[in-house]
């Protein structure tokens, strides 16, 4: 009774904190930014983050093994996740490029958590005979940490994406205007369309280098993170191998979970070796990148809906 009523009171105060969160950045958003408020904004994650951490260790108390037995409990624990890849990008040295990305993933996690929409997968359940194993803690918290990593470094990508198509529609259009001036306005008019674009040159420069900075930047982090996200995978999978073969006699099954498992790694196999090889372009790496931020949830929560396989008990019912 007491651990129920305090997994309820964290519950409660993380939901508060997350719609706090969410009014200060789209005021911060709406108006001028505001340091007072951004910075508040950050104190109430990690607010939130310490809550989360709570819920996780009551729930392991009250129910006795690691709260990582179904869909809810895995949610939570992706939300935690996400709140320390956010936390750790603070102290990094373009940590304004990555907190774009990693707060609103953290914020809309946590809020899907705590909200109370997932209220029929939300009790504690004795687990099943498969799941009470040791390889439990290891093989999903892998899995887990490997999905949430490999989410914020996909995100990264997509951002990428977004900039460079952006600046090439900026670039062609800018182009298309000028020939099309140049054409029906004659030399004189040319000679003055082209007197303001070397005027203009050190503005566009200007901005292009921050553009491409940026490109940069997103790009080697997305790299970074995917790396550490593809490594907590590989060792998750592994171990789930293991797991398998002594509750099940075989170390894979081929069951829609281990099937998108395997597509999931392979996607991020083929961006590691797109982004080491000599002369990569780091486009077509984030477009690789970007079909697996869709094949992660496919793999994460899209499966869980078809409620079969030996991880159907991860699965919830859409009454």
């Amino acid at each position: 009774m007491i651990f129920s009523t305090l997994e309820h009171i964290l519950t409660h105060i993380s939901f508060s904190v997350v719609s706090i969160v969410i009014t200060i950045l789209f005021i911060n958003f709406s108006v001028d930014e505001i340091r007072g408020l951004y910075d508040s904004s950050e104190k109430g994650l990690i607010a939130t983050f310490f809550c989360i951490t709570g819920l996780l260790v009551t729930r392991w108390i009250f129910s006795g093994h690691f709260p990582l037995s179904n869909l809810y409990e895995s949610l939570i624990f992706l939300s935690w996740s996400f709140s320390i890849i956010h936390m750790v990008s603070d102290v990094t040295k373009h940590k304004n490029s990555l907190r774009a990305i990693t707060a609103p993933t953290t914020i809309f996690t946590q809020g899907f958590v705590t909200s109370g929409l997932l209220t029929e997968i939300h009790q504690s359940e004795i687990l099943v005979p498969a799941l009470q194993s040791h390889w439990l803690m290891m093989h999903v918290s892998m899995m887990v940490l490997g999905y949430a990593a490999l989410l914020c470094g996909s995100l990264l990508s997509v951002a990428l994406l977004a900039i460079t198509f952006r600046k090439l529609l900026r670039i062609l259009s800018q182009n298309n205007n000028f020939l099309n001036e140049s054409f029906f306005f004659g030399e004189g008019k040319y000679m003055n369309e082209r007197n303001n674009v070397l005027l203009s040159t050190s503005f566009f420069s200007s901005r292009n280098y921050y553009k491409a900075q940026l490109i940069q930047q997103l790009d080697c982090w997305g790299y970074r993170i995917i790396s550490l996200g593809f490594s907590f995978l590989t060792i998750g999978i592994l171990s789930g191998a293991v797991w398998a073969n002594e509750a099940w006699g075989s170390y894979w099954n081929w069951d829609p979970k281990e099937t998108w498992a395997f597509i999931t790694w392979t996607v991020f196999a083929i961006y590691l070796h797109i982004r080491t090889t000599k002369n990569f372009e780091s486009l077509n790496s984030a477009i690789v990148a970007s079909m697996g931020f869709l094949i992660i949830w496919i793999c994460y929560f899209g499966v869980n809906l078809l409620g079969i396989g030996l991880h159907s008990y991860g699965s919830f019912n859409l009454h």
